[in-house]
């Protein structure tokens, strides 16, 4: 079986407030992009294996990849599960905020399930995901998805993007690198909403998309930003080329905009 998967850029991510068990309630409009794909490769086998095709394979350890993860839990559930040999090429950019690993998460789910008839239905699949990832679950749709909670609860969003062509771009540092931000650096600083009054994202997305700068907010830009000031730099070229919208994606470091076609 081979599955090619998908990434995904935040239009918009208001960090609300913090929860009791340390993660913060958000809100968000998830947009799958189709720009990098990985391929995952998955065939039985006797023994559980994994294989990563990266330039920098020694990022994360193989066997403690999203994709075994995603095996591993449902082994776990359904005892009569193959070992399987995973062989992942790594497309989609590490540390970019695009979703690259729970998007192979996620696929790597609904193939077992399909490969193995082991007739888990799409909310079955769903809570899984949400257990690998507070993302993953989205993976499982192909469409734009507004997202609260830890972005675990999805709704469908009606927005039509079909005029607008989706542009993603990784910054480079001073020394030819991409820029990569870990999720904690993005939420060092953080001030959640509950103390201040925002433009409700969902008020926000329904709004032209010519007034979108400046009420469609990534909360993460003011605490990322600075630290990186590639990002910025990179989200004014954008607009100088002739995007409608840009802003940075998740918590970094890719820059999406969306230009007329």
């Amino acid at each position: 079986m081979i599955l090619h998967t998908c990434t995904k850029v935040n239009v918009g991510l208001n960090v609300i407030r913090r929860r009791p068990d340390g993660y913060h309630d958000i809100e968000t409009l998830f947009v799958p992009y189709y720009g990098y794909s990985d391929t995952i490769t998955v065939e039985p086998a006797k023994y559980l294996t994994v294989s990563i095709d990266h330039p920098d394979y020694t990022l994360w350890d193989p066997m403690d990849d999203l994709t075994v993860r995603a095996w591993r839990m449902l082994k776990a559930d359904f005892p009569e599960l193959p070992a399987v040999y995973i062989h992942l090429e790594k497309h989609a950019p590490v540390g970019a905020g695009l979703g690259g690993g729970s998007a192979d998460a996620a696929f790597m789910l609904r193939g077992l399930n399909d490969m193995f008839n082991l007739g888990l239905s799409a909310p079955a699949l769903s809570s899984y995901a949400s257990r690998l990832g507070s993302d993953c679950a989205f993976f499982l749709h192909n469409r734009p998805m507004f997202a609260t909670g830890r972005g675990e609860i999805l709704e469908p969003f009606d927005i039509d993007l079909s005029g607008y062509e989706l542009r993603v771009e990784i910054p480079l540092d001073a020394s030819g690198d991409p820029v990569s931000v870990s999720t904690k650096e993005a939420y060092s600083g953080i001030v959640p909403r509950d103390s201040w009054q925002p433009l409700p994202l969902r008020d926000a997305l329904r709004l032209p998309m010519e007034q979108w700068k400046g009420n469609v907010v990534n909360d993460f830009e003011t605490t990322v930003c600075p630290r990186h000031p590639e990002i910025p730099a990179l989200i004014q070229d954008f607009y100088r080329r002739g995007a409608v919208y840009a802003a940075m994606s998740g918590s970094g470091s890719s820059v999406f905009g969306f230009f007329r076609k």
